[in-house]
């Protein structure tokens, strides 16, 4: 019989369940918790981000549409009420953790193709912002029926991973109050133009640190 098995699943592949079960016994996740898991919720909310979703009614759908080939990912598709309950109430520790687990594992597999002609490592800096609802996180306002944050990131070119990152409020412009970012010493950097101004907390003005070595 051929074997088929989806992008998301294989995604999921990357975080052994086992190591996921025991992290969530470490920080009493479901202590006292009934019905859903916290690998259901950490899937539905996976699939919040990869599919782009923007409330808890649309994750649930679109899992429902999908609900026969949910076995193999180990859940079944959660209730919103569930799924809100679980995220207003579950530690974040949890999550947290599962992060750096999956980046100590990604980071050691890979490496960098392209090789570039610096003597020294070479990063990038550059910055996002992430959407919020502004009901729940009213000191996020970004306009006026608008929250937001900004996420300013620094990319290794060696596998294409960030190793340095900063939330700041969305109103904040690179080309304003400064940001000061560490680092190691000696990388060279590839920044836009509006981060030349910077170096990364709005304690006032301080040298970039991230910059190109004599």
């Amino acid at each position: 019989m051929k074997a088929s098995c989806s992008m998301f699943s294989q995604i999921l592949k990357l975080i052994p369940r086992t190591d996921f079960e025991r992290i969530v016994k470490e920080t009493g996740a479901e202590y006292r918790s009934k019905g859903l898991s916290s690998w259901s919720q950490f899937v539905g909310m996976l699939f919040c981000q990869l599919g782009r979703a923007h409330s808890l009614r649309e994750i649930e759908g679109g899992l429902k549409s999908c609900e026969g080939k949910l076995a193999h990912l180990g859940i079944e598709a959660p209730a919103r009420s569930s799924l809100s309950y679980a995220n207003g109430h579950r530690p974040w520790q949890l999550f947290e953790r599962v992060f750096y687990g999956l980046f100590e594992i990604v980071a050691a597999k890979v490496v960098g193709k392209k090789k570039f002609r610096f003597k020294n490592k070479l990063v990038s800096l550059d910055s996002t912002v992430i959407d919020l609802c502004l009901s729940m996180y009213d000191w996020a306002k970004f306009r006026r029926t608008k929250g937001a944050v900004k996420l300013h990131l620094v990319l290794d070119h060696d596998g294409y991973l960030p190793c340095f990152g900063i939330i700041t409020e969305a109103r904040w412009l690179m080309s304003g109050p400064p940001i000061k970012c560490t680092s190691r010493p000696g990388p060279s950097s590839s920044m836009t133009a509006a981060t030349t101004t910077t170096g990364c907390s709005p304690n006032g003005p301080q040298p970039a640190s991230i910059s190109s070595p004599a």
